[in-house]
């Protein structure tokens, strides 16, 4: 079985784990009260870069394996290794686009079996203690810029792909793709966007889409 979906982007956090931010849910593990950061980051106060600065610094001296312990614990989506298993059989290259922590999808990339991943990683010293600063990879409100790199590197068109997503920082992605998804979606806006909505937490359940093709 052939789809001429060529391409699928999995957003992570709501997706592929059951978690609606992994930056949120480190801040919790270390018990870091809620603070405006990402709200200063959408008006425009600060660029992505501070952003990943001011929430890491907030973990303090930390060795990585600390945060990569945290980000162990939340839950995979229920379906998920068979849905991907599924639409590579069919032809399909899968990837993981997030705005989340590379932690994180490095360790879904590696028990999923997809093909590649994009996030945003946390720097390092010689030690592997966190030195307060991020990597950008991805930023969040920049997503679809990720999105036509990995489209044009594997010279597929943005039309021969599928975004699976949940959030309104995936709807970029969505405008552009052959085929949205909105997977158990966090809004309206979302599920206005999409052409496809799935109010369920079983990744299963988005393989017959993009197996028929549906544009």
């Amino acid at each position: 079985m052939k789809s001429h979906v060529q391409m699928v982007v999995f957003d992570m956090d709501g997706v592929l784990v059951d978690i609606r931010s992994s930056w949120s849910y480190v801040h919790s593990a270390f018990g870091v009260r809620k603070n405006d950061n990402v709200n200063r980051y959408l008006s425009g106060e600060i660029d992505f870069r501070e952003l990943m600065r001011r929430d890491i610094q907030l973990w303090g001296r930390v060795h990585i394996s600390a945060v990569e312990r945290i980000l162990d614990k939340p839950r995979i989506v229920r379906g998920a290794k068979q849905a991907v298993a599924e639409l590579k059989r069919a032809g399909c290259y899968t990837v993981i686009i997030s705005g989340g922590i590379s932690a994180l999808a490095d360790r879904l990339q590696k028990t999923l079996g997809i093909d590649r991943s994009l996030a945003n990683r946390l720097a390092v010293d010689e030690n592997g203690m966190l030195t307060g600063e991020g990597e950008e990879v991805v930023p969040l409100l920049e997503k679809v810029v990720a999105f036509r790199r990995v489209a044009s590197e594997r010279r597929t068109r943005l039309e021969d792909c599928a975004v699976v997503g949940d959030s309104r920082y995936d709807i970029p992605l969505f405008l552009e793709a052959g085929l949205s998804i909105a997977f158990n979606p966090s809004d309206e806006q979302v599920k206005q966007k999409a052409d496809v909505v799935i109010e369920s937490k079983d990744l299963r359940k988005v393989v017959q889409y993009i197996l028929d093709g549906r544009h």
